[in-house]
């Protein structure tokens, strides 16, 4: 088998750390790291830094002071007379770039939200598009809409139907036309392909914008949300968000919804921002949204598919959401972005107004607030703990799974406390993170075995309060005897980590390639089955066979070691010659067998 000289290929030696649910420390690898040349060091993959626990009671230090500075005098007297734990600060941070602006809500200084919005992006969700039915799939109940984009939109049959009153909300006021109570009464589902032809101009609004393959998925009940209020124009149903929870306070918003002249036909909800507010607010927000409805209306006379709507950017979205939350500070570090916010706000709260500030700071925002370090975390497989465990977050195209590690837990081992304290810390990680990264869709997590059916629902609990706090909808299922949960979250868009990541072009998606020992094992079964079908043949059975293989530099040396002595029995067995060049442009998992007289490939 002769040989020719080339650099042998480093071996790269997988370091596989398997957690089990059990107390067992996390091993440690013992080999060192081989010291790569610089220009070595630029061919590998950067290593990813190992899982680091943020020091959450430091950022909440940090936190309380700065709040102790920029909440006013007032509110912090009342906040001592009445004692009690302080209210969390909350702050909104504006990161302005030229490629991407980014938001980060801060709760007592640990990241609970966080929103990227990059440069040339379309915003399409909750965008409202003049639409043209191309296709109806009776089996799918759907239907699919041209809407000028490259994909056809997806409009569930239900979705064409009047909604269903939102249990969100409380119906206060019925505004329906005669025509809309008429088709509300008559309209079912098997009436849709009649009512709705192939070529049928059609108003969607997307909820939930293209995943992969899959175009956006659309619906005929639009919503356009003001500062206050939520218009919608089909509904012909008004009422108040539930979370506005003062009785008192309801019954003024209703007595105020019943006096606005709201057209007939025509729906209006009253959003939690608007608790407080006076009746001038209410009709101004309305008046706004009346016009922009006018605005989409004249479009809709257009012959062919137009975006009727499209929501604002980030920063004109933050200030809408700002005014519905308790926040004490927004932090923006843009001249324009801070004009352009503190213009819009003034305009409807000189107060609010004053809580946005300008960051003047040389070290940048997200460093200054131990963001990064936060974001760094958020595309992580690995998360730690507070007490020393970890969960571990792995995203797949069906699901994403969650699991939870013990190994190097802290907490008292006493058995069953300690495996409970591992899951509560577990599920409030898990539920940040999935608001974090925007993971929506079928979640797993596979927390460790607990036997006491009261310990699988207090985490079944902890795990519901957080989801609370999450706006996506989100359906949590109480843990089975084998320690899984199942839930679901609403998706309207693809995850953080898919727009910051693309599919590897290595390994297309899959994460993983063959090993050295499988290529060896596929190539010689390759050289054996061309012996044998050129043997065959009678001109070949006394012939001398000589075959050249190009393959990478790291199965070479698999077949230089460990394999020689199958390769030097093989020619000896078969008459053949064997010669090998390494080619390090090759990909691991391919190789080619020439014949070494013709240069022909031998498949």
């Amino acid at each position: 088998m002769p040989d020719q000289d080339f650099p042998a290929a480093d071996d790269a030696a997988d370091f596989d750390q398997e957690h089990e649910h059990d107390e067992t420390p996390i091993a440690e690898p013992t080999a060192p790291a081989p010291i790569l040349s610089p220009e070595e060091q630029m061919r590998q993959r950067p290593l990813e830094p190992e899982p680091e626990l943020i020091p959450t009671d430091d950022l909440r230090d940090d936190a309380r002071l700065r709040a102790k500075k920029s909440r006013p005098i007032l509110q912090r007297i009342v906040q001592a007379i009445r004692g009690g734990p302080n209210r969390a600060y909350r702050e909104l941070i504006i990161n302005v770039e030229p490629l991407e602006k980014r938001v980060a809500l801060l709760v007592d200084g640990v990241m609970e939200k966080f929103e990227v919005e990059r440069a040339g992006e379309n915003r399409l969700v909750s965008a409202v598009f003049k639409g043209r039915i191309q296709n109806l799939e009776p089996g799918l109940k759907a239907a699919f809409v041209d809407i000028g984009l490259p994909k056809n939109a997806f409009l569930h049959y239900w979705d064409i139907l009047p909604a269903a009153n939102d249990s969100d909300n409380e119906i206060v006021r019925e505004n329906q036309s005669e025509d809309q109570r008429r088709r509300a009464e008559k309209i079912s589902l098997k009436d849709i392909p009649r009512l709705y032809p192939i070529g049928t101009d059609i108003v969607v609004q997307i909820t939930k914008t293209q995943i992969g393959t899959k175009g956006p998925r659309t619906t005929t009940n639009i919503a356009l949300p003001g500062r206050f209020i939520v218009l919608m124009p089909y509904s012909g149903q008004c009422g108040i968000s539930r979370k506005i929870e003062d009785r008192r306070e309801r019954e003024r918003l209703k007595h105020i919804l019943r006096e606005m002249n709201i057209p007939e036909g025509m729906g209006v909800i009253i959003r939690t921002a608007g608790e407080g507010k006076r009746k001038p607010y209410f009709i101004r927000d309305f008046a706004m949204l009346m016009k922009r409805w006018e605005e989409m209306q004249e479009k809709m006379k257009s012959p062919k598919p137009v975006m009727l709507y499209q929501e604002p950017d980030i920063v004109e979205r933050t200030l809408r959401d700002f005014l519905t939350e308790d926040i004490d500070r927004v932090l923006v570090d843009n001249d324009k972005d801070y004009e352009r916010m503190t213009s819009l706000v003034s305009e409807i709260s000189k107060r609010s107004a004053s809580k946005i500030q300008r960051y003047a700071d040389s070290i940048p925002i997200f460093e200054r607030y131990n963001i990064e370090r936060q974001i760094e975390q958020t595309f992580q497989r690995r998360v730690p703990l507070p007490s020393g465990g970890e969960i571990v977050i792995e995203e797949t195209e069906a699901l994403v799974a969650i699991d939870v590690n013990t190994s190097g837990h802290k907490g008292a081992r006493d058995g069953t406390n300690f495996i409970v304290q591992a899951n509560l810390e577990a599920a409030s990680e898990a539920a940040r993170q999935i608001r974090l990264r925007n993971i929506g869709g079928l979640i797993i997590l596979d927390f460790i075995d607990m036997k006491r059916p009261r310990d699988r629902q207090a985490v079944y609990s902890r795990m519901r309060e957080e989801m609370e706090k999450d706006k996506a909808k989100s359906h949590v299922l109480p843990i089975s005897a084998l320690g899984i949960m199942q839930m679901s979250r609403q998706r309207h868009e693809q995850s953080n980590a898919s727009g910051i990541y693309t599919g590897c072009p290595y390994c297309h998606g899959r994460g993983i390639v063959k090993s050295p020992r499988s290529m060896s094992v596929e190539i010689q079964r390759r050289l054996l089955s061309n012996v044998r079908r050129l043997r065959i043949r009678p001109e070949n059975q006394n012939r001398d066979l000589r075959f050249r293989v190009l393959l990478h530099p790291t199965n070479l040396e698999r077949l230089r070691t460990e394999d020689e002595q199958h390769l030097l029995d093989f020619e000896q067995a078969y008459n053949v010659s064997l010669a090998f060049r390494a080619d390090p442009t090759y990909h691991v998992e391919n190789f080619k067998i020439l014949d070494a007289e013709t240069g022909s490939e031998l498949r």
